[in-house]
């Protein structure tokens, strides 16, 4: 009841819809790294390859998401979806990783996007070259707090943003490909069939390309990170489907139609976004500028996404108190702003860590990749937890996706997953202020095992960076 003459409070954030639902799952996914994907796959593999790829690729992440659909309805219970899943299967300190890996992944994958728009704008203003030159990082670092701050005004008109760019973004990516297809020549898409005398086997071809499948495939489980706000607890796991089969269809398109515009060795010469490069090679200048001003809008829809994604992550695993309580704290707008300042902060460290890594972009996107690998495994892992004596679809679905996600770890390489060490050990200072919050022992005699492998792994990946053996 009401007093009279009052209005009863409105939630901040109106509960998500369907659409609303797909639609942040697919504004989460078509970033700015569809742009890149030509110079990307034209570096690794050629058309046999870039086919298999995307159908291994394809099919792992359908997987996934249908594991995230199912996870959906059979644990309604469980919000966040890639951090719950983890904590409720393996423990907390996993979850914990789950959450700090997932969150972390969604910072570094946020400083592409700068670097690419720098990037952009550095073909008609060298002092910001490939995006990381310190004029470029200052220049991003400037945007990087201006979203900040219009984020921090309220969830809901960020939400509504979204919406808007999403639709926006798509349509030059849609053009490009119609216009890819028309001036498409069959004996160059024919002599880059089986890849250039660089590209090697076909299965190292296929495996380069994994991490470049995982960064644009970010975002299939946007929908089951934002459960706590869906109106029907069904339409996440329809949601998940729906942005995968529609994204996959374009990012697929958009690589194999430019085989047949360059050759191979040309296109892994483009500088980024490497689809400008390729539409410009076929219709002129115009299309050059085209590619640039859609992948800038690309930027704004994705780089919003991600970082309320990423908020929303460490706000949650804060309410479930498996991070710090001051990131469980809001406005009365529903804007998590200590998660969401952290995030800010992560990201600008990336960016200027970028200034010591010998190609930016890529470096950022495979430790994107990498980073998303556990929290992927971990949830893959718990379906089939949960499915185990019962044979069935589920099972088939959830094995898969498992196996899936085993091989990316593999394709990864020892050099990200060193990496990843060295960003997950020191994370561990926010599991244990959570503990001692909560008057616990910081670790559990399970939990000592794990931790002496991450701190094992972190120490062995900042040795490996001083005497040269791996690089950023």
């Amino acid at each position: 009841m009401t007093q009279a003459g009052t209005e009863p409070r409105t939630p901040p954030t109106a509960k998500l819809t369907l659409l609303t639902l797909t639609m942040m799952v697919v504004g989460s996914m078509v970033g700015a790294g569809v742009f890149s994907l030509p110079r990307r796959f034209a570096q690794e593999t050629g058309v046999a390859g870039a086919l298999i790829a995307w159908a291994v690729a394809g099919t792992g992440m359908l997987m996934l998401a249908f594991v995230f659909q199912r996870l959906a309805i059979r644990r309604p219970d469980l919000d966040a979806g890639v951090y719950a899943y983890a904590k409720a299967g393996f423990g907390e300190y996993l979850g914990f990783f789950s959450a700090f890996g997932y969150w972390a992944s969604a910072c570094v994958g946020n400083v592409t996007y700068w670097v690419l728009i720098m990037s952009t704008i550095g073909a008609i203003a060298p002092a910001l070259g490939d995006g990381d030159t310190v004029l470029a990082v200052v220049l991003s670092s400037v945007g990087l707090w201006c979203f900040f701050f219009l984020i921090r005004r309220g969830v809901k008109e960020a939400a509504a943003i979204n919406r808007i760019v999403t639709v926006a973004k798509v349509v030059p990516i849609l053009v490009f490909v119609i216009l890819a297809l028309f001036y498409l020549k069959p004996h160059v898409f024919a002599e880059n069939w089986g890849g250039a005398d660089y590209a090697g086997s076909l299965f190292q071809q296929v495996k380069g390309t994994m991490l470049a499948t995982v960064f644009v495939f970010l975002g299939v489980e946007g929908a089951s990170v934002y459960s706590r706000h869906a109106r029907r607890r069904e339409d996440v796991g329809r949601a998940t489907v729906l942005g995968f089969l529609s994204v996959f269809s374009v990012f697929a398109s958009v690589t194999i139609v430019s085989y047949g515009l360059l050759p191979m060795a040309e296109i892994a010469e483009l500088r980024q976004p490497s689809m400008a490069g390729v539409l410009e090679s076929a219709v002129g200048t115009w299309g050059e500028v085209f590619v640039s001003v859609g992948l800038i809008v690309s930027v704004l829809g994705a780089y919003l996404a991600w970082t309320l994604m990423a908020a929303e992550v460490l706000f949650v695993a804060a309410k479930d108190e498996d991070m710090p309580r001051f990131l469980s704290r809001s406005t009365g707008d529903d804007v998590p702003v200590p998660a969401l300042l952290l995030s800010t902060l992560l990201t600008q460290v990336v960016l200027f860590v970028t200034l010591f890594s010998d190609d930016a972009f890529n470096f950022a996107l495979d430790l994107t990749s990498a980073l998303t690998l556990i929290p992927f495994l971990l949830a893959a892992a718990f379906a089939v937890k949960i499915t185990r004596g019962r044979f069935g679809r589920d099972l088939v679905v959830a094995s898969l996706a498992t196996v899936y996600t085993a091989f990316l770890l593999y394709a990864a390489g020892l050099r990200f997953i060193l990496v990843s060490f060295i960003i997950y050990a020191p994370a561990t200072v926010l599991f244990v202020m959570a503990r001692r919050e909560q008057g616990r022992a910081p670790f559990a005699p399970r939990e000592l095992v794990i931790l002496a492998v991450s701190v094992a792994g972190a120490v062995l990946g900042i040795v490996a960076l001083a005497l040269g053996w791996i690089s950023l």
